[in-house]
C-alpha cells in the first residue's frame, strides 16, 4: 500500500469551462475510462501548494496560470496501475486564460493512463453521467466557478 499526500488542481479558464485529463489504468482493462484533474503525489518536505502547480504543469503544460486556495480536500483509496493507493490529497483552485494540453513530464504509468484532454463546460460536467475524479467534484465545480471559495476546505471524500 502507498499511502501518500497529494495535490490536485481544479483548473478553471475565463469561459467556465474546467480542464480534465481522460485516464485508464493500463494495468486493468475491465475498469471504465475517467476524466480527473491534475495532479499527484506531493514529494518529501514539498508544500502541498507548490506540489499541486508542479503537478499542474507537468500534466498540463499550462503554466500561466493563477493559483488559488485550497478548496477541497478527501481521503481516498484506489487501485491503479497494480499499486493500492491511500491518498490524503488537497485540491487547489487555479484560473488561466486556456491552453492546449502538451504535457511536460508524466511518468511512465501516466503515459500509459493519459489518452488525452479537453476543456469541459462546468455544467455539463455537474449534469454528466461520465466517471470524474474526484468523485464527487460534480456536487462542488459550480459553487467554485461562480467563486464562492469556502473559507476552510470542503471535504469531499467519496460516499462510502
Amino acid at each position: 500500500m502507498a499511502k501518500r499526500p497529494a495535490a490536485r488542481v481544479v483548473l478553471l479558464n475565463r469561459d467556465r469551462e474546467v480542464f480534465l485529463i481522460s485516464a485508464s489504468d493500463p494495468l486493468d482493462p475491465y475498469a471504465p475510462e475517467w476524466w480527473e484533474i491534475p495532479g499527484g503525489g506531493v514529494d518529501r518536505r514539498e508544500n502541498p501548494a507548490v506540489a499541486a502547480e508542479r503537478e499542474l504543469y507537468e500534466e498540463t503544460g499550462i503554466a500561466d496560470v493563477e493559483m488559488g486556495p485550497c478548496v477541497w480536500t478527501q481521503q481516498v483509496q484506489f487501485t491503479f496501475g497494480g499499486y493500492f493507493f491511500d491518498s490524503d490529497e488537497k485540491i487547489y483552485v487555479a484560473w488561466c486564460d486556456g491552453g492546449e494540453w502538451n504535457p511536460q513530464g508524466l511518468e511512465a504509468l501516466e503515459r500509459d493512463a493519459f489518452s488525452g484532454a479537453k476543456w469541459w463546460p462546468v455544467e455539463e460536467v455537474a449534469n454528466s453521467s461520465e466517471k470524474f475524479l474526484p468523485e464527487r467534484m460534480p456536487e462542488f465545480l459550480v459553487a467554485i466557478a461562480d467563486g464562492h471559495l469556502p473559507s476552510e476546505p470542503i471535504d469531499i471524500s467519496p460516499r462510502t
